[in-house]
């Protein structure tokens, strides 16, 4: 007879008492909230004269099971699904900390760009996604000049003498 505890003996483990609730979840085999955080993709969000760029990891997450949207007011919605490969293939398995599951992150892009324009790639488990901006985003710069710290003092404290 095998040895190893099964779903269904799992509750004569014996754990500390903090963990009580953690391996309650996991007893019945549901998820805890910060599971789900793992599956959210980590994103970066850059620019340069002429493009968004937004990267997003997606470890372990097929091409196939990516889903990308961008909506009229600027936002980009990236979504899919991490597929939990068939227990059949691991029947020796004790446990896993590996997450699967549905994940959609939601990321507002405050520019104005050309959406039909936009372009991704998918490589080694990183989204790469670039959108233009529309010509006059490209022109929508002003540089701010930066006083010395005395002038700015001296402004501040006449400003304060007036309120």
């Amino acid at each position: 007879m095998n040895n190893q505890p099964t779903i269904a003996n799992r509750a004569n483990i014996t754990v500390p008492r903090h963990n009580f609730m953690a391996n309650l979840f996991n007893i019945f085999g549901l998820r805890q909230h910060s599971d789900f955080a793992e599956l959210d993709p980590k994103i970066e969000v850059a620019e340069n004269k002429n493009n968004i760029m937004v990267t997003a990891e997606l470890p372990g997450i097929e091409q196939n099971d990516i889903d990308l949207e961008i909506s009229a007011n600027g936002y980009l919605t990236i979504s899919g699904e991490k597929r939990h490969e068939d227990a059949a293939a691991s029947p020796n398995g004790y446990f896993s900390e590996i997450a699967y599951g549905s994940f959609s992150r939601t990321v507002p892009l405050p520019w104005d760009l050309e959406y039909s324009k936009a372009s991704a790639d998918y490589t080694n488990g990183v989204l790469c996604i670039t959108i233009p901006k529309t010509k006059t985003e490209q022109q929508n710069r002003q540089k701010i000049n930066l006083n010395n710290e005395k002038k700015a003092k001296r402004k501040t404290a006449a400003k304060a003498k007036k309120a």
